[in-house]
């Protein structure tokens, strides 16, 4: 079965989560991705753990399936002739290199470009390659910080806090994959690559959605609502008898639908609470009655009760509990493949559910340099040329 990007070839010169997160979605959907790092193995998640195991490290082999790798000095004139080559019979380069790097390696853009002007060449820095920020390195957690989204995270006895993943790296990464695909859609018509300039600080800024709107709309600085929502009620966590779940109320009928399962119809005729803005402006009176009622019963009860009444409604699960939904199972999104040195692996699958071209697992998380000698002979280089290059360390 033919895959969607199948063709299409991919220089991936990132590490850490952003730039591989983005090349194992293109990986995942048929293209050939080159992992490139240094000789030795240059992506610092190889190293980042526990876990690990047989020690390969859980966070690396999270982003890099489906990927080939091979390891080149890109300071040395060799190691640029090798990039040059596999640039003439690419589609796609990706970088996450400091903003003037590539420029001072001789890979940067303007240079590429006349070697191959086909190119679609990614750039994915901390605050973009523009702007007076432009030189400062940008990690995740730096940039959840100053993006606004810490100081929306959290309670108002909590303080700001940071989501429990690299959000910022996983936007930036996905809306990589956005680019990097409508370039390649447009070079059909165009026969021409062209540049993307991605940063973090934007992704995270963008996802700022609602809140932010708000925010331009009103001008006023929005306050840490913890697990509720700014627009919408009843929309947050309650406790029920023996723990902790979620009700998502979006429209006013799903708001009649669990007066009723909760035996307290009046609540809905109340004219404090019959349609959402008034739900909004009078939250604090609204929640302790639905909590009182929720307290009842049991999650799953209510679960039940709300499954079966269509009320949008999550129980808190943790993630062993999650990899045994039988929801996520038939939808095949954890996988297991081997791994030469870790043995059996598990992944998580991919959400993209295509009908005709289905997304692939075809490669486990390659050691560093391990596809090396395969990529430089299919560049035309002897055995004895890639032996020597071996023995200089320049591979």
């Amino acid at each position: 079965m033919s895959t969607s990007l199948e063709g299409i070839r991919v220089l991936d010169l990132t590490r850490v989560l952003a730039g591989p997160y983005c090349s194992m979605i293109l990986g995942d959907l048929g293209a050939e991705v080159i992992k490139v790092e240094a000789p030795g193995g240059s992506d610092d998640t190889r190293k980042w753990g526990p876990p690990f195991q047989e020690g390969i490290s859980a966070y690396y082999l999270c982003a890099n399936r489906n990927k080939k790798s091979m390891t080149v000095d890109l300071k040395s004139s060799e190691g640029k002739e090798i990039i040059h080559k596999l640039v003439k019979r690419s589609d796609v380069v990706m970088h996450n290199f400091k903003t003037g790097t590539m420029e001072r390696l001789g890979l940067d853009y303007k240079a590429l470009n006349e070697i191959n002007p086909r190119i679609v060449y990614c750039s994915i820095t901390g605050f973009g390659e523009t702007g007076p920020y432009k030189n400062l390195p940008g990690y995740d957690f730096i940039i959840q910080a100053m993006s606004g989204l810490m100081s929306i995270t959290g309670d108002e006895h909590s303080g700001p806090q940071k989501l429990g993943i690299a959000i910022t790296d996983v936007l930036t990464g996905l809306y990589a994959c956005i680019g990097i695909q409508s370039a390649l859609l447009e070079r059909q018509k165009s026969g021409k690559g062209q540049m993307i300039d991605l940063s973090l600080y934007d992704a995270a800024v963008s996802s700022l959605i609602n809140i932010g709107s708000n925010y331009l709309m009103s001008g006023e600085v929005p306050e840490r609502l913890g697990n509720q929502h700014a627009n919408i009620v009843p929309y947050q966590t309650f406790y029920s008898s023996d723990g902790e779940m979620v009700i998502a109320v979006g429209n006013d009928r799903q708001f009649r639908s669990l007066c009723r399962l909760l035996g307290q119809p009046q609540l809905s005729e109340d004219p404090r609470f019959i349609t959402n803005p008034d739900r909004v402006a009078h939250r604090q009176q609204l929640t302790p009655l639905l909590q009182k009622a929720f307290s009842k019963q049991s999650t799953a009860y209510w679960k039940e009760l709300c499954d079966k009444e269509g009320v949008p409604f999550g129980p808190i699960q943790t993630i062993n509990e999650l990899v045994q939904d039988p929801q996520l199972q038939a939808r095949k999104m954890f996988l297991q493949t081997d791994h030469p040195k870790a043995g059996r692996i598990k992944l998580i699958g991919s959400p993209l559910k295509l009908s005709r071209t289905p997304t692939v697992l075809s490669h486990y998380p390659p050691d560093p340099g391990e596809h090396t000698s395969e990529i430089l002979d299919g560049l035309g280089y002897s055995e004895e040329e890639i032996k020597r290059m071996i023995h200089d360390q320049s591979i």
